[in-house]
C-alpha cells in the first residue's frame, strides 16, 4: 500500500520512515501543487505549490497506516504553519496526502485525537488532502541522509 506525507525537509523523513519495519520502500519528492514535474530550485521559489513529502510502499500485514501516521505525528510539529524549525516556506507544510477513503478517515480521526489529547499548546495546522501527482526529487535527494549523514 501507498501513504504520502509531508512534515518539513523530506530528508528527515525519508530516512525516519525507510528505517521502519513494513515499509518496504520510500521516494523524496514533490506533490501538492500546480506545477508539473517541479525541479528543487522551483519548489524552494514559493511559487509551485508543492510540498517537500515523501511516498511510502508499506506492508499493512507488518505496519498499519495508523502506526505510520503515529510515527508522522511524532517527528515533527504539526502546529507551525508552512515551516518546521529553521526551514520555512509553504513546501515544508504539515500535510498528510491519502490515497483511499479509509486513509483520510484514519488520518483526520487522528489529528482530532492529537488535538484534543492538549500534547499542544497551539493548534495543529496539519493538512489533510487527497494525493495527487507525486513527483520524485532529484537523486541527490533520494537517501541523502543515509549517503552523507546528518
Amino acid at each position: 500500500m501507498k501513504a504520502t506525507f509531508g512534515a518539513g525537509c523530506f530528508w528527515h523523513v525519508e530516512d525516519l520512515l525507510s528505517k521502519t519495519k513494513g515499509v518496504e520502500s520510500t521516494r523524496a519528492g514533490y506533490t501538492g501543487g500546480a506545477m508539473p514535474d517541479p525541479t528543487y530550485e522551483q519548489v524552494c521559489t514559493d511559487t509551485t505549490g508543492h510540498a517537500e513529502a515523501v511516498e511510502v510502499e508499506y506492508d499493512p500485514n507488518v505496519v498499519s497506516y495508523e502506526d505510520l501516521l503515529e510515527i508522522f505525528w511524532n517527528n515533527h510539529d504539526p502546529t507551525t504553519k508552512d515551516r518546521q524549525g529553521y526551514d520555512v516556506g509553504r513546501q515544508y507544510r504539515s500535510a498528510i496526502f491519502f490515497h483511499s477513503d479509509s486513509q483520510k478517515e484514519s488520518a483526520t480521526k487522528s489529528r482530532d485525537d492529537l488535538e484534543r489529547s492538549g500534547r499542544h499548546s497551539s493548534p495543529v495546522v496539519t493538512e489533510i488532502v487527497q494525493s495527487g501527482k507525486f513527483y520524485p526529487a532529484e537523486e541527490y535527494h533520494q537517501k541523502y541522509l543515509k549517503k552523507k549523514g546528518y
